[in-house]
């Protein structure tokens, strides 16, 4: 029997594994690119400065426009919405690969995060229309949904040092194509239609919000060049924080704001966002570090590199579809989240004790699967809660609350990371000794973030948050009528 011809009830989990699928992606292609960089920096000509925004303009454009997708998935239907971000996600990917100068490559990876940034939000939606009304499936969706974000992250690690070592650079690129074209086919049969509601879209926000990440994170990134207390890091920064307030006044005047800022009064969404912020600040800066040890002091290379980081993905799998699951309806969200982070702590303290002639079963292995458990165990919790509290109709607008929180929480993670660890010898390509300071630094710094979440979601998630996962009246149950 072919997909098209399953029961409702089956083809459900067709649709599932399409929407797990596009998260994989859209997290997939903000570390594909991790062991490429120095080939692309050779045939491009990037500088050694501006060869982050390989990363950072797919993450910045993605982040930035996260509320915008939500608000489209809203007003249109989440599936029409699903189904552009794919082909915008294709058009990037085609422009990225073929590229033959360096703003070529940027414009490429700024298109691919728009596409992404329409496909997340609407990918979160379309999973409560198909799984709100039955918690103990939604719960078992959320997992699978879950388990596809760093499972492409790390997943992005070893498929870029693969198609690295044995083909070329522009193939992480086109790698989506083919991927895209399947999504766009099976979009129209396997997801419902929904709804459109009814309002207009607040452009200028999605632009003040998108530059002020931007100027963010570029701030950031020049620092350790320029140096914190010059006076351009100052004024980019307070560039930054101008455009996020035009940001916050736009949205607390506009009849139609992209975010209405009372949804934070919502009980535990604001705290479940903060921990997403957090989970992705301390995550993303300890893959990648733990990469550029295994390349750039043990010595591997690019292909070994990537699975090495493979068992950490077994563990996430296991710990987000198994585990997680059967603990959040024993012990609730809060405590779940509280320990996923403390425990993800422990694994970035014991990755900073590593060595300049150190070995991956030694300084990698055992500290990797502890950190991958604490984020096995955090990330879902979080996720589910900040979604499932809010009201039906803002399904989408969660979403892209909750995407945006760890995109976001990501890049400036990465960025100050980044500019820790140069502070302490990272950028001394060639010296072991400097480079493993550095890292470590990196490391103590993500173990410090993941502290203070476990600290702030202790003292802010409200016990009685389990219910958004476990009882049928949940606002998500709705988004399914």
């Amino acid at each position: 029997m072919s997909i098209l011809q399953q029961p409702s009830a089956t083809r459900r989990w067709f649709a599932l594994a399409l929407i797990a699928t596009a998260q994989f992606m859209v997290i997939m292609d903000t570390s594909i690119i991790g062991v490429a960089l120095p080939k692309m920096q050779e045939d491009l000509g990037f500088s050694q400065e501006n060869l982050s925004w390989v990363f950072n303009a797919y993450v910045v454009a993605l982040g930035g426009l996260l509320l915008l997708g939500g608000r489209l998935s809203d007003l249109f239907g989440a599936r029409r919405i699903f189904a552009t971000g794919w082909i915008i996600l294709l058009i990037g990917s085609v422009v990225a690969g073929a590229a033959g100068t360096v703003s070529v490559e940027l414009a490429g990876r700024a298109i691919q995060g728009l596409g992404s940034a329409l496909i997340a939000p609407s990918a979160l939606t379309l999973l409560m229309m198909l799984f709100g009304g039955e918690p103990k499936q939604l719960t078992k969706a959320l997992a699978i949904y879950g388990a596809a974000a760093p499972a492409g992250g790390t997943a992005g690690v070893f498929l870029g040092g693969l198609i690295t070592e044995y083909a070329s650079w522009p193939w992480v690129f086109y790698i989506n194509i083919p991927i895209a074209v399947l999504a766009v086919a099976l979009t129209p049969a396997l997801m419902p239609a929904g709804k459109a509601g009814k309002g207009s879209v607040d452009f200028l926000g999605a632009i003040t919000v998108t530059a002020g990440i931007g100027a963010a994170v570029f701030a950031i990134v020049r620092a350790p060049e320029v140096g914190w207390g010059s006076a351009e890091t100052w004024l980019i920064l307070a560039g930054a924080v101008v455009l996020l307030g035009i940001f916050l006044g736009l949205q607390a005047r506009l009849k139609d704001p992209l975010m209405r800022l009372g949804i934070f009064r919502t009980s535990n969404l604001g705290a479940a966002n903060i921990a997403q912020v957090l989970l992705g600040a301390a995550w993303i800066p300890m893959w990648f570090f733990l990469n550029l040890y295994l390349q750039q002091v043990l010595g591997y290379s690019a292909f070994p590199s990537g699975a090495a980081l493979l068992p950490m993905t077994i563990v996430i799998m296991i710990g987000m579809i198994v585990l997680a699951p059967r603990m959040m309806n024993r012990f609730g969200p809060k405590n779940m989240i509280v320990t996923g982070l403390a425990v993800l702590a422990v694994g970035m303290g014991w990755l900073s004790l590593i060595r300049p002639d150190g070995s991956f079963w030694v300084d990698v292995l055992p500290a990797s699967l502890v950190a991958a458990l604490g984020m096995s165990l955090a990330f879902i919790p979080s996720l589910g809660t900040a979604i499932s509290s809010a009201r039906p109709e803002e399904g989408g607008l969660a979403a892209g609350i909750v995407n945006t929180s760890y995109q976001v929480g990501s890049a400036l993670g990465l960025a100050a990371m980044t500019a820790v660890a140069a502070g302490f010898g990272a950028d001394q390509l060639g010296d072991p000794a400097a480079l493993t300071n550095g890292f470590s630094s990196a490391f103590i710094g993500a173990a410090v973030i993941a502290l203070a979440g476990a600290i702030l979601a202790a003292l802010t998630l409200r016990t009685p948050g389990h219910r958004t996962l476990s009882e049928s009246e949940s606002p998500a149950a709705s988004t399914q009528k």
